[in-house]
């Protein structure tokens, strides 16, 4: 099967302009579902990485995100949850965006157009071969990512891809490529929607399959979280208190000693 640009092909709707605002919002919420459906028909692709990163990470391994743009946001989005839901260190997890910071809040077009830049950029965290890094580019064809990779590769290090085109460039470079196809976006080439949104999905898949694997939640609660505001403290309270069942005088106690829910448990009488 050759390369082919689904993401940049005309849009099935036309007219928009003329179209009313329940038209508008109708149209995108069935694009949506096309998104989530075909996340379903790669889950194999994406059992197969997990199964692979999860080896890795429990020997000490760290997993890097690369992209740009909306897919790059969503790479660092996703590692900067890592911390306060999983209790990882920072390092764990690292989203690299192209055009560094200053990208995440305003666009930097240019920054994705450099084949070498990518792996400028990773070997600055000194990746070895425990490490896993995934490109993630809607188009499958982003020189910063696609280089980045083909450079991994040559280092011994574990890749992989999420894409929303088949038989991109980017999964020439990636041992597990998950190429999840949603077709043409409502907005035309505005792949911040549907492939943006399919994109979301399977990296909330990887990070939270991987933290279950490695220990980082008990039963269905996260045991690690960072306690870090009102919220976070009522909620781990109301985890002690179902786990041991105490009540919340007592929860309360025993975070305010042990500064930590795991602690918590594992010391209780």
């Amino acid at each position: 099967m050759k390369f082919e640009k689904i993401t940049e092909k005309d849009s099935h709707y036309n007219s928009l302009e003329t179209k009313s605002t329940k038209e508008l919002l109708s149209g995108i919420h069935r694009e949506d579902k096309v998104a989530v459906l075909a996340v379903g028909h790669v889950l194999d692709k994406i059992e197969s990485l997990i199964n692979n990163l999860v080896p890795r990470m429990k020997n000490g391994g760290r997993l890097f995100y690369m992209g740009a743009g909306t897919s790059g946001r969503l790479g660092v989005l996703d590692a900067s949850e890592c911390p306060p839901t999983f209790g990882t260190n920072p390092e764990m997890v690292t989203g690299i965006i192209a055009g560094g910071i200053d990208a995440l809040h305003k666009s930097i077009e240019n920054a994705e157009d450099d084949p070498k830049q990518g792996w400028k950029d990773i070997k600055q965290h000194q990746p070895d071969q425990n490490d896993f890094v995934i490109g993630v580019a809607a188009s499958g064809t982003t020189p910063y990512v696609v280089g980045a990779l083909q450079k991994c590769q040559e280092n011994g290090i574990a890749t992989g891809c999420i894409t929303c085109n088949p038989n991109s460039p980017i999964t020439q470079h990636a041992d597990f490529p998950i190429e999840v196809i949603v077709g043409p976006e409502f907005v035309t080439g505005s792949s911040r929607m549907k492939a943006g949104t399919a994109q979301k999905l399977i990296l909330n898949m990887i990070t939270t399959s991987s933290m279950i694997k490695l220990g980082r939640v008990k039963g269905n609660k996260m045991i690690d979280i960072q306690m870090t505001n009102l919220k976070l403290v009522d909620r781990a309270a109301r985890i002690l208190m179902e786990e041991l069942d105490i009540d919340k005088e007592s929860a309360a106690a025993l975070l305010d000693n042990y500064k930590s829910i795991r602690a918590a448990i594992k010391n209780y009488p």
